[in-house]
């Protein structure tokens, strides 16, 4: 008798890095349940929509999908090919949850990102119609003992969560309200993890924290600390990369900075937002740290690893910001010059102190910065991507390309690079001479007198 087939699961991750593991691990504790990936909602036995709070109208999106899901669920019950469930997960389920409730039918589960190990007993729950709709308690320690401890690897890289939630309570974010405070993972539950990553082929992990800098967990006999723990599975062999993401510059310290200069396996690549050039501003957001302090670490990181490229995060148009206060973070950004960053304008986000702040920006001129902002954004990274030229990087392959021959991996510096070459690359790390550079991308060719060794 053959098996039953699989049914069909659609997972639509929001936001950021943290929010594509939370959904690579809620498809895990679901498989046992019979359920396999699909990449359509189309026809979904089940769809999850993992949600990100971070930014302005998050929540409409989400109804706007729902509205869509709506019609999908109609249309697969008129056809015979039974009820398709609907969760909604992550960021804006625990900040709204009794709200989605509420205004939305259509959702079986709201489920907030400290609860969606719980996933597999509340759906059963829900089809018997006994179990509650809303699970958003913060247990994050419960959550990750409740993981299967064993992941599927997707490909040669992966994220790899060891930091949740945020102490810090930046006026403008949503994130210590809605991710809970600080919380480590136990170090040898990392490590196990990235060893059964490794062990099925990954070559790169990037670990991942709303302040992944501030990790500090322990285990009996190791110490605490980011810089521990890199150097710890910089240890696991065949791990040929690491990475992190997202750091706070109140967070990086002397042994973090020590580790860029002494683990080679840690990747010359950091993301350290700012979000502004004035010190001004900064105090109104309650960042804790002066662009000065902000200086004197780039200078200290640079001095430790002088190829390291730099990425930032700026909000644009924050309450009280003036063309002087702005002019500041174009200063900072021509005096740091950035390999990449991401821009925004200043979302209000209900519940955090900056919503009520006086001196609120005209939408018009939070439009004209940014587009200022961003000129001189990509103007950094054409120029960065331009010095690559003739240049020999290694790069990590990672997939086909889109055009026939061709591999596509990533820099040290986390480039796209494109080349034609075998297949049998992906999944090691070759030498590459860059021979053009685009706004998102490198091409060249193989080093071909290296590329015995590799393929041996």
């Amino acid at each position: 008798m053959s098996d039953p087939p699989a049914k069909r699961l659609f997972i639509k991750s929001y936001g950021c890095q943290m929010n594509v593991y939370d959904s690579e691990r809620m498809a895990e504790v679901l498989r046992p349940l019979g359920y396999a990936l699909t990449d359509r909602p189309e026809g979904a036995d089940l769809v999850v929509l993992n949600t990100c709070h971070i930014r302005e109208k998050a929540a409409e999106k989400v109804y706007s999908e729902l509205g869509r899901l709506k019609e999908m669920r109609a249309e697969k019950a008129e056809a015979g090919q039974g009820r398709m469930g609907v969760v909604v997960a992550g960021c804006v389920a625990q900040a709204e949850g009794e709200e989605i409730i509420r205004r939305a039918p259509v959702v079986d589960l709201v489920v907030g990102p400290q609860a969606y190990h719980k996933l597999p007993e509340l759906i059963a729950r829900a089809s018997r119609q006994m179990g509650e709709r809303l699970a958003a308690d913060f247990t994050p320690e419960e959550k990750f003992d409740a993981l299967p401890k064993a992941r599927e690897a997707g490909g040669v890289s992966a994220f790899l969560t060891v930091q949740e939630g945020c102490d810090k309570f930046c006026t403008f974010c949503v994130v210590p309200y809605t991710r809970g405070g600080e919380y480590s993972r136990p170090a040898d539950a990392i490590e196990a993890e990235a060893r059964g990553l490794v062990a099925q082929g990954v070559r790169e992990l990037t670990l991942l924290g709303q302040n992944v800098n501030a990790y500090g967990g322990k285990d009996e006999g190791s110490s605490g600390g980011l810089a521990a723990l890199v150097r710890r599975l910089a240890r696991i062999e065949g791990l040929e990369r690491i990475r992190y993401t997202t750091s706070h510059p109140r967070e990086m310290d002397e042994a973090l900075i020590a580790a860029h200069a002494e683990v080679p396996q840690l990747m010359p690549y950091l993301h350290l937002p700012v979000q502004s050039g004035s010190d001004r501003i900064l105090r109104a957001m309650n960042r804790g740290h002066t662009i000065e302090d902000y200086r004197k670490l780039i200078d200290k990181i640079r001095a430790a690893r002088s190829d390291i490229a730099l990425s930032c995060d700026f909000i644009v148009g924050f309450p009280g910001e003036t063309d002087a206060d702005f002019e500041a973070t174009l200063s900072l950004m021509r005096d740091v010059g950035y390999a990449s960053a991401f821009a925004f304008k200043y979302s209000r986000r209900p519940g955090t102190p900056a919503a009520s702040m006086a001196g609120q920006v005209d939408e018009s001129v939070k439009e004209q910065r940014l587009a200022r902002l961003l000129e001189l954004l990509e103007q950094q990274q054409r120029a960065f991507n331009a010095a690559q030229v003739g240049r020999t990087v290694d790069v990590l392959f990672e997939r086909p390309g889109r055009h026939e021959g061709q591999i596509l991996g990533r820099s040290p510096f986390l480039q796209a690079v494109h080349v034609q070459g075998p297949q049998t690359l992906i999944g090691q790390v070759a030498p590459v001479k860059i021979g053009a550079a685009a706004m998102n991308s490198l091409t060249g060719e193989l080093v071909a007198s290296e590329l015995a060794r590799v393929l041996a």
